[in-house]
């Protein structure tokens, strides 16, 4: 029997090269058309009237209660928060235990700093902000859908109110678009701390910048996005929700700012007149693989908010930002929030 001449059934050099063309491209297209959208989303002028609205948030570190921040700290936070936009400090209280229970001892010492804001800074509300590890199924983390770990969460909220806070700011992660026991926590939560005289905000996963990209994340094991709709619900169960508008892993900073710019007009859709949205800004400077500084600035998430609010709904007053983080804070991120979002009104 005659032996195949294996050099015909192999693929030619040429043809390779041609599917390996092909296979780059297939990549590469969708990967430049995004990155178009996003430079083109970054282009413009903000409007002169997109700035702050006096609804703005700092995330503060748990050096504020645990005895590592001194007299001096504190003048210095206020310096920093007088006369600008800022009227919401949400400082870090917890975590909260797997069971959603909160230890007493994990905030004892918030009482001086919620004084010293209430005396020196009037008008400037200081939020519990109570986080844990959200999980599914087995393993050590918050449940959402057990019904005793929600009841204990609305507990711990009431708890702080008890202690002179003035809401609580949830920033449980990460939360899967659809997730119904973060909505049923929400339905209880929300009144709960309403009828304790306080407010509830929650920090808020991004909105799928593309359609469907939750289900692509899903796919590769990421809950990282929530659907529009979804981001929707949230948002009419709170009072104020803040996006967490960073660790992008864009490189550059026309592109971050631009994401930001989609991420605010796409929030602005679905959250309603009553609940103060709040845009991240990334007062960091880590890098990994999710966060690249050089690209999200601080300087690019106020261009990006300013752009999605003049684009989408130029008059709106219950938007601002919310600065991520104090203690990584540099007095270049101060200066790119008062000159590019403008002090209280």
């Amino acid at each position: 029997m005659k032996r195949p001449d294996l050099r015909r059934l192999r693929p030619s050099r040429r043809l390779l090269a041609r599917a390996a063309v092909v296979l780059t491209a297939l990549l590469l297209v969708p990967v430049v058309v995004t990155a178009g959208m996003l430079r083109a989303a970054y282009a413009g002028v903000p409007a002169k009237d997109a700035v702050s609205r006096g609804r703005d948030a700092l995330w503060l570190g748990h050096a504020w209660v645990d005895g590592r921040h001194s007299a001096a700290d504190l003048a210095q936070l206020e310096q920093r928060v007088a006369g600008t936009g800022i009227r919401d400090l949400y400082l870090h209280a917890g975590p909260l235990e797997h069971d959603g229970t909160l230890p007493a001892r994990d905030y004892v010492g918030a009482r001086w700093l919620i004084d010293a804001v209430h005396r020196d800074l009037p008008g400037v509300r200081v939020q519990a902000w109570l986080g844990d590890v959200v999980v599914r199924g087995g393993g050590g983390g918050l449940r959402l859908d057990a019904p005793a770990t929600r009841d204990a969460v609305v507990t711990s909220a009431r708890q702080v109110l008890r202690a002179g806070f003035d809401g609580v700011h949830l920033d449980v992660e990460p939360v899967r678009t659809g997730d119904t026991g973060y909505l049923a926590l929400l339905d209880a939560l929300h009144p709960a701390v309403r009828a304790g005289g306080g407010v509830l905000s929650v920090a808020a996963q991004q909105i799928d910048p593309l359609p469907s990209m939750h289900r692509a994340a899903k796919t590769l094991g990421s809950p990282k996005w929530w659907t529009q709709h979804y981001f929707g619900q949230v948002a009419r169960r709170t009072d104020q929700i803040a996006v967490m508008s960073y660790d992008t892993a864009l490189p550059w900073e026309s592109l971050y700012g631009g994401y930001v710019a989609r991420q605010t007009a796409l929030a602005l859709q679905v959250t309603p007149s009553t609940t103060d949205l709040l845009m991240g800004l990334p007062f960091y400077h880590s890098d990994n693989l999710g966060h690249n500084s050089t690209a999200e600035t601080a300087d690019a998430a106020v261009r990006g908010a300013r752009l999605g609010l003049t684009r989408q709904d130029r008059g709106r007053q219950a938007f601002g930002v919310a600065l991520y983080v104090d203690f990584a804070a540099t007095a270049d991120d101060w200066r790119a929030y008062r000159e590019g979002w403008g002090d209280r009104e």
